[in-house]
């Protein structure tokens, strides 16, 4: 991959301004921010790329790499950049990126025996030392905003496979509590360091908990298994005075007032056109908790150009005077959303400051 030097960032976006933290932080806290602020969970290699000006190889070193992202983030109109610290993780089997797939491929816990031999990383092992060299790089006005190696779902699916797992929370609900409790125990330990850093902002629980129609599990198991977790990690990143971010796909609705009232996230990320429209989740959530993003990536990839401008000056609009809300997409950027479209999108809410 290499920077294109006839492309000029500059022709495709007005000036974002000097970074400014607390903009995101008083979206965070539903308040009105001074101007348009946006909130993306990441990008891709080629938007840095562009963003940057600085070319991304694969040889590159943890930290060469980040910087390229931490140039790329405040050009784009970002107050932040998102962080997970290398050096901590849940090794997990080979899974293959076929059309179809087995949901337990790559399991590596079907018992006690199996759990007790797994190769269990602590939060502690993780590289604090290179987040904290790497913070000497934000642009003033900025912070990181720190997210995690999958989240307490996501991780117990891959280490025993999803089907097993719906097995094994009827069959053994003692086993599996087991099992939960090792993961979101380290993972609750690795937000307590993290958010405990000046340079950090705000942290993001990332974890995926259903698809289109509802919950992985249902509601009832989702409240034994998984959200005590979730509560304990928000708990830490609220003790370190910050304030805690769920980004999660699916349908959210039966377990919202477990979002709001039990595990007190102040902030929800992730939203499809076919679940709940953006602009619908606002007016129905956002005295609750802060709206992010919610521009559907499937509307971006094929929107024409001036329709995504439009969409966006909308709901900007909507939003105005009421706050609580960033703008950005319904998940992330990866590589197959056209840059157009997002370059579309962001350049409304720079051209709105």
């Amino acid at each position: 991959m290499g920077v294109d030097a006839s492309f000029d960032i500059d022709a495709v976006l007005p000036p974002a301004g000097e970074p400014d933290f607390t903009q995101l932080l008083r979206v965070l806290r539903r308040e009105e921010p001074h101007r348009p602020t946006l909130f993306e969970f990441f990008l891709n290699d080629r938007l840095y790329e562009k963003l940057a000006g600085k070319k991304i190889s694969p040889e590159m070193e943890w930290i060469a790499y980040e910087r390229v992202r931490f140039a790329a983030y405040p050009r784009a109109g970002y107050d932040y950049v998102t962080v997970k610290v290398p050096g901590f993780e849940f090794p997990h089997g080979e899974q293959a990126h076929d059309a179809s797939v087995s949901q337990n491929e790559g399991a590596m816990i079907s018992d006690r025996a199996s759990m007790e031999a797994y190769p269990w990383i602590e939060a502690e092992t993780a590289r604090y030392d290179w987040l904290e060299e790497l913070a000497q790089y934000l642009a003033p006005g900025m912070k990181m905003v720190i997210w995690g190696p999958g989240g307490v779902l996501e991780n117990a699916i891959a280490l025993v496979g999803y089907e097993n797992l719906c097995l094994l929370i009827m069959d053994d609900p003692d086993f599996a509590m087991e099992l939960f409790a090792n993961i979101g125990s380290r993972l609750e330990r690795y937000y307590q360091i993290t958010a405990a850093y000046d340079f950090v902002g705000a942290c993001i629980s990332n974890d995926d908990w259903g698809f289109k129609t509802q919950t992985l599990f249902s509601p009832r198991a989702m409240r034994q298994f998984v959200f005590p977790w979730h509560k304990r990690i928000v708990e830490q990143i609220h003790a370190a005075g910050k304030p805690a971010i769920l980004h999660s796909c699916g349908n959210f609705l039966k377990v919202l007032d477990d979002i709001v009232d039990d595990m007190q996230f102040d902030a929800r990320h992730s939203y499809e056109d076919t679940i709940m429209p953006v602009e619908e989740a606002y007016e129905d959530h956002h005295h609750r908790l802060a709206i992010l993003g919610g521009i559907d990536v499937d509307f971006v990839c094929r929107a024409p150009i001036e329709t995504i401008e439009e969409r966006c000056r909308q709901m900007l609009a909507r939003v105005r005077g009421r706050g609580g809300y960033a703008l950005g997409t319904g998940n992330s950027v990866p590589a197959y959303v056209p840059d157009e479209g997002y370059f579309a999108m962001i350049r409304t809410a720079l051209q709105m400051r």
